[in-house]
This record gives structure tokens, sequence and C-alpha cells, in this order.
């Protein structure tokens, strides 16, 4: 009998020892339940295959040839992949929509012994506890956002104090990108829809009953939108600014953005669009920092001459209260570790 899941929550605490995907490899790459494993019934070419043939051929003649496969290729999971798993073993599996795929491979785990059973409604089940958290309801968690101008070491002051223990959430670890311009990761981003699964993964581990820190972002995370409720409520979050000098905070940035910043070609693919909004006369000064190789003279000037800029203009029209500030003279370990120190202190209050 398959299982039904009224909340996020209660998917997330299903009890299973282990939870199996069985769509294709293409539908998991694009977005499955957090710590899932893929043992697909049907790979991208066999399921293409199958739904072909039952548009244009014969419903029939589809189901048979997709029995087939189903029942070979999970017979080569349980025999390979699953071989080592003992008899109380409980796995939770799904495929699409708690159909023919997941329910022939269930069937054949039970008939081992297994204590194997169904998500119902698969994945689209999952997909609409996911749309509920994060585009309907209200986040059950009090935000504390960092901001700063660029270079203040944000995403690095949440890793110390998630060490210290505080509760953090790292939106941009989360869609691996660091929110800015020049902030591509290798890699790339993960699916809008696998951003939202890890998104609210992470949110439901989080306790409801203790502030979050987070980083102040814009609604978008390079290509990623940061969902609503969760963009509702960091823009009522109360701010903690982080200050830093500009002479630190080169240093840490060009150290940061080496990879980039090392990519002359990417990094004026970059830096091009922006000759609209600064002029040719500044975007053509910061190619010929570029074309020196003077790293750290190209930070100064993207720094003066375009983000602290669009950081005081973002300020002014959004008018947002801080809180509280630290200051940091130094952004090495040291420094970060002082300013995690005071904000630990804030966040302890809250």
């Amino acid at each position: 009998m398959a299982l039904d899941f009224s909340s996020l929550q209660s998917l997330y605490d299903h009890g299973f020892d282990t939870v199996i995907d069985v769509r294709s490899p293409a539908e998991f790459v694009e977005d499955h339940l957090p710590g899932a494993i893929n043992l697909p019934v049907l790979d991208n070419e066999e399921r293409a295959k199958v739904g072909t043939m039952y548009v244009q051929e014969s419903p029939f003649l589809a189901r048979k040839l997709g029995a087939a496969l189903v029942f070979r290729n999970a017979a080569n999971h349980i025999e390979a992949s699953l071989s080592h798993h003992e008899g109380g073993w409980k796995p939770l599996v799904y495929c699409w929509r708690g159909g023919q795929r997941s329910g022939s491979f269930t069937w054949m785990l039970q008939q081992i012994g297994w204590r194997a059973d169904i998500v119902s409604g698969g994945y689209q089940t999952y997909r609409r506890l996911v749309y509920k958290y994060l585009y309907k309801e209200t986040l059950p968690h009090r935000l504390i956002a960092l901001d700063g101008y660029t270079g203040t070491a944000k995403t690095d002051v949440l890793a110390v104090l998630n060490a210290r223990g505080v509760q953090v959430l790292d939106l941009e670890g989360l869609a691996n990108h660091r929110g800015s311009l020049l902030g591509a990761m290798p890699g790339g981003q993960p699916s809008q829809k696998a951003f939202e699964s890890v998104l609210a993964g992470a949110l439901c581990q989080l306790d409801p009953n203790l502030p979050v820190v987070v980083e102040a972002e814009s609604s978008k995370i390079g290509a990623r939108i940061v969902p609503p409720t969760v963009w509702n409520a960091l823009k009522n979050a109360p701010r903690i600014e982080i200050g830093a000098p500009l002479e630190a905070r080169i240093p840490y940035l060009a150290a940061a953005y080496d990879d980039i910043l090392s990519d002359e070609t990417r990094l004026k693919e970059r830096l091009a669009p922006l000759r609209q909004h600064r002029g040719h006369e500044v975007v053509d000064g910061w190619f010929a920092l570029i074309d020196a190789g003077d790293k750290q003279a190209v930070t100064r000037a993207l720094m003066e001459q375009h983000y602290d800029l669009a950081y005081q203009k973002s300020r002014k029209a959004h008018d947002v209260p801080i809180q509280a500030r630290v200051e940091a003279q130094s952004l090495d370990p040291s420094g970060l570790e002082t300013i995690a120190d005071q904000i630990k202190v804030i966040v302890d209050g809250n």
C-alpha cells in the first residue's frame, strides 16, 4: 500500500533506510528527493522509446515492452547495487507519479522479503509539497541577514558561525553561485527545481525556535530565483552589517575570485555588458588593468567604480534598517573569528 505524506516534513521524516528514485537519469538530474539514490528501471532512451510507442503504435505494445525493460533493469539492480542489503532493509521507492515503474520495482523488492513501500503520487507529490512550503506558506524560521559591501566575507563568516553552533542558511552554497556578476562556480548551477529541493531540505533541518543567519541576497542568485517564502522573510529580516575597509576587502576578493580573475577572456566577457551602465571609458580602464595582469588593481577598480556604487544605490532604494554593525580591520582567519564573535553575541540575544 502506497504511503501518503501530508507535509514536506513528514516526507523527510519517512523513517526508511534508503530512498530509491527509479525514474530515468535525466529526470533524476533535474531534481530528486534529497539523499535519494537513482536506480532507473528505464534509462533515458528506453523511456523515450516506450513513450513514442505508446503514442504512435499501441498502448498495449508499449506496456509490454516497458514491462520487459523494467523487470530486466530491476533484476540487474537487485543483483548488483542492492545485493549487500540484509533481510531487514527498508527502502522507500518513488517514480514520476507513483505508478507502474515504482510499483513493479517495489513488488520485486517485497517478494525478496525487503520491507519496501511506495510514495503515493511519486515525485509529483514531493514537488507539490516543496512548492507549497516555498511558495504558499509562511516560513517558520526567524532570519537574521548579514549585510555589507561586496567582499566583506559574509559567506565565510556563515561557515565560521556554523562551526560555532549558530544556525545558518547558505543560499549561495545551495545555488552554487557567489551571487554576483562574476559569481559563476565550477559545475554550474542546479536546476530551479533542484535548488528548491536542497533549500527546502536545508530549512526543514533547522530548528524554528532558534534564529537563522543568512546572507542578504537579491531575489536571484545567479539564474536561480529565491522562492517567495524565503525572499519575503529575508526582506523583512533584521540586518547585521559587516564593515571592513577597502584595503582589507581587495586582497580577500582577489583571492576569492582568483578563478575568473585568472581567465582574462571570460572576465572581459562578463564585464562587457556593464558598458551601458558605467560607460566605455570606465570599462576600457578595467580591460587595460586585466591586460596588465594586475588582479588587485582590477579588484580595486571594480569595487570603486561598480560594486560599491551598486550597493549604495540598493541601500538607498530599499532603506533597510540596520539592527547592528560589526567592524573588522582584517578579513584573514583571525579577522573572520573576530567578526563571528561579535555576530554570535548579537544572534544569541535574539
